[in-house]
């Protein structure tokens, strides 16, 4: 089950350019355009003709044209005209709200009366200057919170990510998990190490040297529905590590928003924002491939593992103390389903 009355990422603005979008989220079939306006708009993707995935069609004027029988719906899901019928008495299709913010289109699966934009996840770098951003769209076959169980525990990155992030240190270092309202924070932080490649070279992109002792931070924070955004980064070891001045360290924000798309699907948007050389269009496409082979790296075994989960439903798993951030953002999400659901009236 989903958390439904909640915002999620539902694409990019470069997805829907002159032309909708078909998209499944939360085992919603919906279609992404935008109306006369240039505003976006969000319909289940049925055609109320015969059933056609609208999706299919094309936008004309603003409105959507089902591409079987040119059945056009407005942004509202307004049945607008048909060739040679009256459409007066069609059926409206369903619509979602749907709003454009931070450079993402989000989406709510749920009750639109509970649909507050306020809700949208604060992204304050976003619509900064000062930082840069570059990410992708991963299609991944997995459950939404094996995703959220990964990025909690960045322990996996010593093995998945061994040539490029990861370092024994990591294992060595012990994670703090905490719980912080429906917020799960996992920190870790390791001292005197030498950066891997990853950050070696960023080290080097902001004008540092890549070959002294480093110190290391990963603080991972989950909130519902099932985003992650993570703060990590390298710092000249013996100048406060996390809290140094910027002239000695690299710091970025790892974005992770994760949108289920059915019980075993997701669509991942992952990227990084960084505040270093925010104007360097070079140096944000060089982080953005290396991030890129990166992710690309954990959808290998993310899908292998869910693979092996359905081939043995009844296979308990174990829960140790570095798996403490996915097992806290499970529960918050456990809570919160419960609360959705309708109260039942008890029968006498």
């Amino acid at each position: 089950m989903f958390l439904t009355n909640a915002w999620y990422v539902a694409c990019m603005p470069d997805e829907i350019s002159g032309k909708p979008l078909g998209r499944r989220i939360c085992n919603e079939r919906m279609v992404f355009f935008r109306g006369a306006d240039g505003v976006v708009a969000a319909l289940e993707d049925f055609c109320p003709h015969r059933g056609a995935p609208l999706s299919l069609g094309f936008v004309r004027d603003g409105r959507l044209v089902c591409g079987y029988h040119g059945l056009t719906v407005d942004a509202h899901g307004k049945c607008a005209s048909m060739p040679c019928q009256r459409v007066g008495g069609f059926p409206a299709t369903r619509s979602f709200p749907v709003v454009e913010r931070h450079g993402f289109i989000w989406v709510w699966p749920g009750d639109p009366a509970q649909a507050d934009p306020g809700k949208i996840h604060p992204l304050e770098w976003a619509d900064s200057p000062e930082w840069a951003y570059g990410g992708g769209l991963y299609h991944i076959e997995c459950d939404y919170r094996l995703m959220i169980d990964n990025l909690m525990d960045l322990t996996h990155e010593t093995y998945v990510h061994a040539s490029s992030i990861g370092q024994a240190e990591i294992e060595e270092s012990a994670p703090q998990t905490k719980v912080e309202g429906d917020t799960v924070v996992t920190s870790r932080f390791m001292e005197n190490i030498v950066p891997p490649p990853f950050w070696a070279a960023a080290l080097r992109g902001n004008g540092l040297a890549d070959d002294v002792p480093c110190d290391r931070w990963q603080i991972c924070r989950f909130t519902p529905p099932s985003h992650v955004l993570i703060e990590v980064g390298v710092a000249h070891a013996g100048h406060g590590g996390y809290h140094a001045d910027a002239r000695h360290k690299v710091s970025s924000i790892v974005v992770d928003f994760i949108t289920p798309e059915t019980d075993t699907s997701i669509w991942y948007f992952w990227g990084m924002a960084r505040n270093f050389r925010p104007g360097d269009a070079e140096l944000t496409r060089t982080i953005r491939e290396g991030q890129g082979k990166i992710f690309s790296e954990d959808l290998e075994m993310l899908q292998a593992q869910q693979r092996n989960l359905l081939a043995y439903p009844r296979r308990s798993l174990l829960k140790l103390n570095i798996d403490a951030g996915g097992v806290q953002s499970r529960r918050v999400i456990e809570r919160l389903l419960a609360a959705q659901q309708p109260a039942v009236t008890a029968v006498s």
